[in-house]
């Protein structure tokens, strides 16, 4: 397979309610990109470290890739892993995502969600907000749907529920160590386990709430899902349980769906399985995209809407309304060559 080579930037950007957000991309260079592929990454995870093999890999494909990183997780701001509403993480996306699929040189470009655990429901629920914008779906271990042996018992949920408000921050939600749960390779393990942009405390309550409800939502609608997918999931994934992503492509209406069950294979298909295996799943995802975006003239790309004045570029040397000091992160362009050779330019500050 042809590998492309790509650059690697950053930038910070400030969301409809004025927190700082953490972005970065994978674009090939100076070859145009087949696709464009926006990543949703999964709970307490962030994309320049943790997803930046998923970035590489899918650049060297020939797509260009963007990530985000949600409020309160990896570089952006806010309190860590703290989700006060669902919803508040798909706008962002969605504002973000349709803004680079306005800018003059991707408009005509066929548009992939990817999402990880967390981020699969971030995906789906980004496809129910505009249907027809969205040109297909990778889904990774997908969270969309309780398994029976974890869903808690509805006086619990009720318990809970009924303290939401007066402790929404407390880290209350008791939880198995979902590192060593989900990443099979021991060496990989405690690579993920040594970036401290991942979140490894216990989850808050209103953060446990809000997974759980958006996950129960998204089970009793799955018949809604109508946009091509691929859904990709370990069959000895006991974090996200396999009968979810074999419920969602049994139920979902989408014409033209995938499924691939990896023996053997944990959560982390694409960060905690051995080389190997991480080879194979990518080799898949891949091969989905390239027979999508072999011909692009099939591809329906849906114009997009005004929606770019929710998301405000963070400039160096520029201020917001409330008179707060812009500051631009440092530009890094990663050209990665047949070789492997890594260049890196960083722009003044």
């Amino acid at each position: 397979m042809m590998k492309f080579k790509f650059d690697y930037q950053e930038e910070c950007i400030r969301n409809s309610r004025d927190v700082q957000l953490f972005a970065c991309r994978w674009v090939p260079s100076p070859s145009p990109p087949k696709a464009l592929i926006f990543l949703c990454h999964g709970y307490g995870m962030e994309c320049s470290g943790f997803m930046r093999e998923c970035g590489i890999r899918l650049a060297s494909a020939g797509y260009a890739v963007f990530g985000m990183d949600y409020e309160g997780h990896g570089r952006s701001k806010g309190a860590r892993c703290y989700i006060k509403k669902f919803s508040n993480i798909v706008n962002d996306c969605y504002d973000y995502y349709t803004s680079i699929s306005a800018q003059e040189e991707y408009k005509e470009k066929g548009r992939f969600l990817y999402g990880e655990s967390m981020g699969g429901a971030v995906a789906l629920l980004l496809h129910k907000k505009d249907p027809s914008f969205w040109n297909g779906a990778l889904l990774v271990a997908p969270m969309c749907k309780i398994s029976e042996k974890a869903k808690p018992h509805p006086i619990v949920i009720n318990l809970l529920t009924r303290v939401e408000e007066i402790i929404p921050k407390w880290k209350i939600v008791p939880t198995k160590d979902v590192i060593d749960a989900a990443f099979k390779d021991p060496v990989k393990r405690e690579e993920i386990r040594n970036n401290k942009l991942i979140y490894q405390d216990k989850p808050r309550l209103k953060t446990a709430l809000e997974m759980l409800r958006t996950s129960m939502n998204l089970e009793d609608s799955l018949h809604e899902i109508t946009l091509p997918f691929i859904v990709l999931h370990g069959e000895a994934d006991i974090l996200t349980d396999p009968e979810i992503s074999k419920a969602l492509f049994e139920k979902a209406s989408s014409r033209d769906k995938t499924i691939k069950l990896y023996p053997g294979m944990w959560h982390g298909l694409t960060s905690g399985e051995t080389d190997a295996n991480v080879d194979l799943v990518f080799a898949d995802i891949i091969n989905w995209l390239d027979v999508r975006t072999a011909d692009s003239a099939s591809l329906t790309v849906t114009p997009v809407r005004d929606v770019t004045a929710n998301v405000q570029k963070v400039v160096e040397g520029a201020s917001n309304d409330q008179g707060k000091p812009k500051r631009q992160y440092a530009s890094l362009l990663c050209g990665l060559n047949g070789g492997g050779r890594r260049l890196v330019h960083r722009s003044s500050m």
